[in-house]
């Protein structure tokens, strides 16, 4: 392929000669390595966890974080964080690893790819009748989207469709955006600021992963406390 690469949907690993629609890129790739990456090192950091006062500074590190999420979604939704946490937390660990890995050369980060922020969101799509379910019947649930005349059904589906397609391409964009600068830039200066916008986009990689967690856990404290 000519030109410069920008997304990694366009680095096109793998390609089947008989089915040519059949192809890996860069986007799988590195997407299935970062959950490798997630795999091992939830294991090796919980693989000897202690209750002792002296504890590994990884457990502290993963107390602190797991701390921190647990009050975030505390706050966001006024319930027991608990039954979020592997969902909500995942999400933010999956985004922000996969931002912060771009200081390693030669990786493009997922995120920067429509597909797999529309994959995300999706997640959270099918999450939150899930969780709403859960928290109230499945015609608790359903209610709401009556609410407060039948009339407003349609409206109240559309909304939730848009929604999961504003996560998506906020994500996207505001990760292709920063690259797109960064190519522009670079091509003017290209002494000092690669180094000054590597710093801004992995600034912005973590605020995006913090944004898209705490929207998951708007929209699904939304569902989960809908008047019955």
């Amino acid at each position: 392929m000519s030109g410069v690469q920008i997304t990694a949907d366009q680095w096109v690993i793998w390609q089947s000669e008989t089915w040519p629609m059949v192809r890996i890129n860069a986007t799988l790739v590195f997407t299935w390595g970062l959950m490798l990456i997630l795999v091992v090192g939830s294991w090796l950091v919980t693989r000897r966890l202690t209750s002792d006062t002296a504890i590994p500074r990884w457990q502290n590190l993963l107390e602190v974080l797991v701390t921190g999420m647990r009050d975030q979604i505390r706050e966001v939704s006024h319930q027991d964080p608990g039954v979020y946490l592997p969902f909500v937390g995942t999400l933010f660990l999956f985004i922000a690893v996969a931002n912060l890995l771009a200081i390693v050369p030669g990786y493009i980060p997922p995120t920067g790819s429509l597909s797999t922020t529309a994959a995300l969101a999706t997640c959270v799509f099918v999450a939150v009748p899930i969780f709403g379910i859960a928290s109230q019947g499945f015609g608790g649930y359903l209610k709401q989207y009556v609410r407060p005349t039948p009339l407003m059904l349609p409206f109240n589906v559309i909304g939730e469709l848009s929604r999961t397609l504003a996560l998506a391409v906020r994500l996207y964009g505001n990760m292709m955006s920063g690259t797109v600068i960064a190519a522009i830039l670079i091509g003017f200066v290209p002494l000092f600021i690669p180094i000054l916008m590597q710093i801004l986009g992995l600034l912005t990689g973590m605020i995006q992963a913090y944004i898209f967690a705490v929207l998951a856990m708007v929209y699904i404290a939304s569902a989960t406390r809908a008047a019955k």
